[in-house]
């Protein structure tokens, strides 16, 4: 059964936010020296430079394009990942974020949720920024939107399973999901932690971290 939607969840206008996060990324990213994109990502076995070239080619693949990668790949998922990324990749780092550049504004999505494209590029904004140092100021709004999504979804990536049993509240917005255990801290370190990064359980406090972390390894 589906889970209900939150009110936050409801609203329409989720592709400029989505474009207003990857242009901050692209931002983010236009003085990186060669050095700064072999950076291992918090994405296990990829580069900074790699996992951007992932969210450019989930800005390039449409339902039709995703389905016959799909059959190429004979239902690998995993491999039609590393196909298209390669794709999207380019013969420099330069090119690479060129053709991130070329996607901001892009609306075609893989047969996901729009919640799901803007929970990608924040999650993976993250794997990208945080090995680099950059830190971004997120809107609370966007960060509370997307934490509840994935409280709410164990699509793309276990989230929701990975909470169970766990009181979520953050600490510098509304969000606040489950019951048990309490872990506490910031609304993005929620998120990522929720999404199995064990680099932002650091930031958590309460008594329900550590089964949380323990948790991180799992998919």
């Amino acid at each position: 059964m589906t889970a209900p939607k939150s009110p936050l969840s409801r609203r329409t206008d989720l592709w400029p936010l989505v474009h207003a996060e990857r242009a901050a990324l692209a931002a983010d990213l236009a003085d990186l020296t060669e050095e700064h994109w072999t950076t291992p990502s918090l994405c296990t076995g990829l580069t900074v430079r790699e996992v951007l070239a992932h969210l450019t080619a989930g800005a390039r693949l449409n339902g039709v394009r995703w389905l016959a990668g799909v059959i190429r790949c004979r239902f690998d998922f995993d491999k039609q990942v590393a196909m298209r990324l390669a794709e999207q990749l380019g013969t420099s780092p330069a090119d690479t974020l060129d053709r991130f550049r070329q996607v901001i504004t892009s609306t075609t999505k893989p047969p996901l949720p729009t919640m799901a494209m803007l929970g990608e590029t924040i999650v993976h904004g993250e794997d990208i920024r945080r090995p680099l140092g950059i830190r971004r100021t997120y809107p609370i709004e966007t960060l509370t939107l997307v934490a509840d999504y994935y409280s709410r979804s164990d699509m793309v990536v276990i989230a929701k399973g990975r909470i169970q049993g766990l009181h979520l509240v953050a600490n510098d917005g509304p969000f606040s999901t489950g019951s048990g255990p309490l872990v506490t801290g910031s609304t993005l370190a929620l998120t990522m932690a929720m999404t199995g990064r064990t680099a932002y359980c650091g930031e958590l406090a309460g008594p329900g971290v550590t089964t949380l972390r323990d948790r991180c390894g799992t998919t």
